[in-house]
C-alpha cells in the first residue's frame, strides 16, 4: 500500500482498532513490547518497515536508508538492551532528511530534547545518556529483518504506532484490515454516542437478554451473543 494511502487510511484509526481487526481476520496480533512509547506523547506513525539490526555502530542505519523509500519506518533491533542507547539526534535528522515517516527502536534512544525538537516520530523503550560501548560482529542479514519483542519484522510488514503502542501487520491484506478497523471504529463511535445520550452499553447490547438466554444455554458466550445482534465490541 502506497505511503500516502497508508497515511490517509490510518489518520482516523488507532492501533487498537487495527489490532481488533487482526483478531477478526484471523491475522496474528503482533504488538511491540508494552514499554515501547513515543518520545513525544501524541505521536502517530505508519509506514512500511525498513529493518536494521544494530551491533554498536550507526553505519547499519545509514546503509538501511540507501534502500529505504519515502514513508518507510526505520525499525531498529537492538535486542531490547537497556544498557546503551542506539539512536540519537543525528540519526533522527538523517532519517527525516531521507523522507522516512519515523523510527521504532527495540532498545533505547538518547538526545531526547533534540529529538522532540526535530519532530520526527520516534518510539523506543526509553532513554539513557550513553551510546554503545561495544562493536559486535555484524550478521550478513542485518538489513533483512529486525526482531521487536517476540516478533520478527521485515519489509513485507507495515508499522503502526500511536499512544497505545506499536503494531506490526502484513502489507499483503492491509486494505482488508483497514476496512475491518473502520467498521469497528464506526460501531464503537455509535455506541459511545448512545451512551452519552443516555442509552447504556448494557441496553444497547441487550445484556439482560444475554443473561436470560445464558440461563437456558450455559454454553452461550457473550461474544456469540454480540455477533448475533451485530454489536461486536470484542472477539
Amino acid at each position: 500500500m502506497h505511503a500516502e494511502v497508508l497515511q490517509q487510511r490510518f489518520a482516523t484509526l488507532t492501533t487498537a482498532h487495527v489490532a481488533d481487526a487482526c483478531i477478526r481476520a484471523g491475522v496474528p496480533v503482533r504488538c511491540g513490547p508494552a514499554a515501547m512509547r513515543a518520545v513525544e506523547p501524541g505521536s502517530r506513525l505508519v509506514g512500511r518497515a525498513c529493518p536494521a539490526r544494530h551491533v554498536g555502530s550507526v553505519d547499519v542505519f545509514l546503509e538501511a536508508l540507501r534502500a529505504a523509500e519515502p514513508g518507510d519506518v526505520l525499525v531498529v533491533d537492538n535486542a531490547g538492551r537497556t544498557d546503551e542507547s542506539c539512536v540519537g539526534d543525528l540519526v533522527a535528522l538523517e532519517v527525516q532528511a531521507a523522507g522516512l515517516a519515523g523510527i521504532v527502536i527495540w532498545g533505547l534512544h538518547r538526545d531526547t530534547a533534540d529529538i522532540r525538537a526535530i519532530g520526527l516520530p520516534v518510539f523506543s523503550l526509553g532513554s539513557v545518556p550513553t551510546g554503545p560501548l561495544r562493536l559486535d560482529p555484524r550478521p550478513a542479514d542485518a538489513l533483512e529483518s529486525a526482531t521487536v519483542g517476540a516478533w520478527t519484522v521485515d519489509r513485507g510488514d507495515l508499522v503502526l504506532a500511536d499512544d497505545d503502542g506499536v503494531l506490526f501487520v502484513p502489507d499483503t491484506g492491509a486494505a482488508d484490515l483497514f476496512a475491518r478497523a473502520e467498521a469497528i471504529r464506526d460501531t464503537e463511535r455509535r455506541q459511545a454516542t448512545n451512551i452519552r445520550g443516555g442509552q447504556t452499553l448494557r441496553e444497547q447490547l441487550d445484556f439482560e437478554g444475554f443473561l436470560a438466554e445464558r440461563a437456558q444455554n450455559p454454553s452461550l458466550t457473550f461474544r456469540e451473543h454480540l455477533r448475533s445482534i451485530g454489536g461486536t465490541i470484542e472477539e
